[in-house]
């Protein structure tokens, strides 16, 4: 196990949910996208990808459960669901409901990231193919949905009064967060699996030349 990427997850992880965020989370928009962005595009890749491999991957036990086109659907429904006001508002003003909110964000995010990366090692070129699409996917539907609210004229959490901002500077703030952070982290990751298939390419084309010159041109003349 990468352990150092492991301890730095729990870190980024305990940091996120132990530090300032919560509370700023409950007044600021952006504060709240900071959070789940320390989640999903920090702390769960750094967790998952530590844990590819290992005894501790899902991929190699149940690889049927972790189909990264599905699970970036999956990953889909759970944040834009979260980010329709009425949960959203229930996971601001409730314990229980910041507690839901935070568990599936980060066990979608877990999801999302194993998929991608878990396995065998090395990963077969269908899995980082499949892969390849699952994150891009994701990087996609987490661009629209920061973009939406970057853009949007309108407030549309109503309850957030940042203490530094006014109420729709802060909103287009945080969406503008996940717009960068969201869609960066996991089209590195897409780009990422993408140099793997390139390397498997090379590596495939090399055992095949010397193969298909002796079938065309046969074996070289003994003297």
């Amino acid at each position: 196990m990468k352990l150092w990427m492991w301890n730095l997850g729990w870190l980024v992880l305990g940091l996120a949910w132990l530090g300032p965020l919560p509370e700023l989370a409950q007044v600021s928009f952006a504060a709240h996208m900071t959070l789940h962005m320390a989640v999903v595009a920090v702390a769960s890749p750094l967790l998952a990808i530590a844990a590819s491999g290992t005894r501790l991957d899902p991929v190699r036990k149940v690889p049927s459960l972790f189909s990264p086109i599905p699970a970036s659907v999956g990953e889909l429904l759970i944040v834009w669901a979260w980010h329709a006001p009425g949960l959203h508002h229930f996971a601001r003003h409730s314990l229980l409901g910041f507690v839901i909110e935070q568990s599936m964000f980060l066990a979608a995010g877990v999801w999302v990231w194993i998929s991608a990366f878990g396995g065998s090692a090395p990963r077969s070129p269908s899995r980082s193919g499949a892969g390849v699409i699952g994150l891009l996917l994701t990087s996609m539907h987490m661009t629209l949905l920061g973009a939406l609210l970057t853009l949007s004229p309108r407030l549309l959490y109503s309850h957030h009064h940042s203490v530094w901002l006014e109420p729709i500077t802060d909103q287009h703030l945080g969406g503008a967060v996940m717009l960068v952070v969201g869609g960066i982290a996991f089209l590195a990751g897409g780009l990422w699996l993408t140099k793997d298939l390139v390397g498997d390419g090379e590596k495939l084309s090399s055992r095949l030349a010397p193969a298909s010159f002796q079938r065309h041109f046969g074996s070289a003349p003994h003297e």
